[in-house]
């Protein structure tokens, strides 16, 4: 009889590409962050090990990088969900079924082109002298001012990574079966009272993946800054890539890229303990007790009795 191999053997060729291609890369460049620049010519060196890198990404001049970058971040993010949530359900629940494939597809249009040429045509489309400045100059407006400002980053990134929400927020919502909107409504809940207490929480596990697939590269991004935002649009991904590759300072470029990544981890967890603390009544009110009297309206309980 031949002896079966332990299922964790299955996962080994995943956890080796992890490891080496993230793990790895990743535990470098913290080595590298607590080294030095030892000269004009040389990038890095570990044999004097120190936390001054990271006094310098504290200072005045990058903390404010790190600001901006937190809140283009956060916007950013907050924006694709209010865009996306709505045309995510149009597509899921009220457009035909036989069309939703055409509308996935259009969705996935923009991935078609490459990211720095879409991010570049933001750049034609929102100079002081491009088409819709004029455009908007022939009718008695001001010439366009938007271009090198954060408010053209923030434009950029939702634009970037807009897709990114929907598609989640689709297959999350598409997952939602219609007969459990169904019996909500016939046990008299209304149309808003159905999404938010069956539609929205059952859709919950698209929605988490569909802010962190933007949040995370967004947090990174420095192409979208760099074309867009000029000195006032700044973000950490490009201090990030202008110390490697411009200044060759990889200590000092390994010491912010840990802290964002730190950044990046520290706002997730906050706000996951936000929406864990705001939705926590909500979720006790909903809890099912065994034996307890139905004096909740119907309306409220439906998804414990579909469970039950």
């Amino acid at each position: 009889m031949r002896k079966r191999l332990p299922g964790f053997l299955l996962a080994a060729p995943a956890w080796a590409w992890l490891a080496i291609f993230f793990v790895a890369p990743v535990a470098l460049v913290v080595w590298f962050s607590f080294g030095y620049k030892p000269s004009i010519f040389a990038t890095q060196a570990t044999d004097k090990l120190s936390f001054d890198r990271y006094a310098e990404v504290f200072s005045p001049t990058f903390f404010a990088t790190f600001q901006n970058t937190l809140w283009v971040g956060v916007a950013g993010t907050v924006l694709c969900f209010l865009i996306g949530l709505p045309v995510a359900y149009w597509m899921a629940v009220k457009a035909p079924p036989s069309r939703r494939g055409l509308l996935v597809a259009l969705v996935m249009v923009p991935f078609w082109t490459n990211f720095l040429v879409r991010t570049i045509g933001w750049q034609v489309i929102l100079s002081p002298e491009g088409w819709l400045s004029t455009a908007l100059q022939s009718v008695g407006f001001e010439p366009l001012a938007i271009l090198n400002t954060r408010g053209a980053v923030l434009l950029g990134v939702v634009y970037n990574y807009l897709p990114l929400m929907i598609l989640p927020l689709f297959v999350a919502f598409d997952r939602v079966n219609g007969p459990l909107r169904e019996a909500s409504k016939d046990l008299g809940a209304g149309k808003w009272t159905t999404f938010f207490r069956i539609t929205l929480p059952l859709a919950q596990p698209g929605i988490i993946a569909g802010v962190l697939l933007v949040y995370i590269p967004l947090m990174g991004d420095y192409i979208t800054a760099t074309v867009l935002g000029g000195a006032k649009g700044n973000m950490v991904g490009q201090l990030v890539a202008s110390q490697f590759q411009t200044a060759q300072n990889w200590a000092l470029g390994s010491a912010m890229a840990v802290v964002l990544i730190f950044v990046i981890l520290a706002t997730v967890a906050i706000g996951a303990a936000i929406v864990w603390l705001v939705t926590l009544p909500i979720r006790a009110s909903h809890r099912l007790v065994i034996g307890a009297p139905a004096t909740a309206p119907a309306s409220v309980s439906i998804r414990e009795e579909v469970a039950a």
